[in-house]
C-alpha cells in the first residue's frame, strides 16, 4: 500500500510559515541543498530542477503531491498552475474553483476519504506538502514525517499540524544533521 509522507520545513517551534504564509526566514542552506538535491529531488518545484541540478523527471519514491490552498497560492501567484509538473498534483481546498490546467486537481471533497482512495490505488508514495490545516486534517493517515528542523524560533506562524488536542506517536527512524544547524528528522507512525 502507498505511503502519506507529511514532507516539510518546520522552526524549532514547531512552525512552518509566518501569520502571513511566507517562509523566507527558512532557508535553503548549501549543505542541506546538496543532501535533499540527492535524496529528496521531487521535493523542488519543477521550474527549480536546472538551478539545481536535478534530473527531470526526477527519481524518487513520491508520484503524487498533496497541498492545501495556501501552499498552492504563492505559485498561482506567480503564474505558475502547475509548481510540480513531475509528479500528479492534488490542491484540497473547498475554495478554489477547478483548475484549467490538466496537471492539477483541485479537490473539494473530504481530504480524509480522497487520501484513503489515493492510498488503496497503484502507484508511489503520496507527498503532503502543506499546508498546517491539512496536515492537522490528515494527521491519522500520515505513515511518515520528514521534518527539516530549522535553527529559529519564530513565536507565532502556521503550525506543522493545526488541529485540536489529539496526540499521535512517531518513531523516529532517521537523524541527519548539519553543519548550518538544520536537523532532517525521518520518523514513521506508530500502529494505529
Amino acid at each position: 500500500m502507498r505511503k502519506l509522507v507529511y514532507y516539510v520545513a518546520s522552526t524549532l517551534d514547531g512552525f512552518i510559515a509566518a501569520p502571513d504564509g511566507s517562509y523566507d526566514f527558512l532557508p535553503l542552506e548549501p549543505d542541506v541543498a546538496a543532501h535533499l538535491t540527492a535524496e529528496w529531488p521531487q521535493t523542488f518545484p519543477t521550474f527549480t530542477h536546472a538551478q539545481f541540478g536535478i534530473a527531470s523527471p526526477p527519481a524518487g519514491r513520491f508520484d503524487t503531491l498533496l497541498m492545501g490552498r495556501g501552499t498552492y497560492e504563492p505559485a498561482l501567484k506567480a503564474g505558475i498552475t502547475s509548481p510540480y509538473a513531475h509528479l500528479k498534483q492534488y490542491v484540497l481546498s473547498r475554495s478554489l474553483p477547478p483548475s484549467d490546467d490538466p496537471r492539477l486537481e483541485v479537490v473539494a471533497g473530504d481530504p480524509v476519504a480522497f487520501v484513503r482512495d489515493l492510498k488503496s490505488r497503484p502507484g508511489g508514495d503520496i507527498w503532503l506538502c502543506g499546508g498546517g490545516q491539512l496536515a492537522g486534517q490528515l494527521l491519522g493517515e500520515v505513515d511518515e514525517l520528514v521534518v527539516k528542523l530549522n535553527p529559529v524560533v519564530v513565536g507565532s506562524g502556521i503550525p506543522l499540524v493545526d488541529r485540536g488536542f489529539a496526540p499521535h506517536r512517531f518513531t523516529l527512524v532517521e537523524a541527519r544533521p548539519f553543519e548550518t544547524g538544520v536537523v532532517v528528522l525521518r520518523y514513521t507512525a506508530v500502529a494505529r
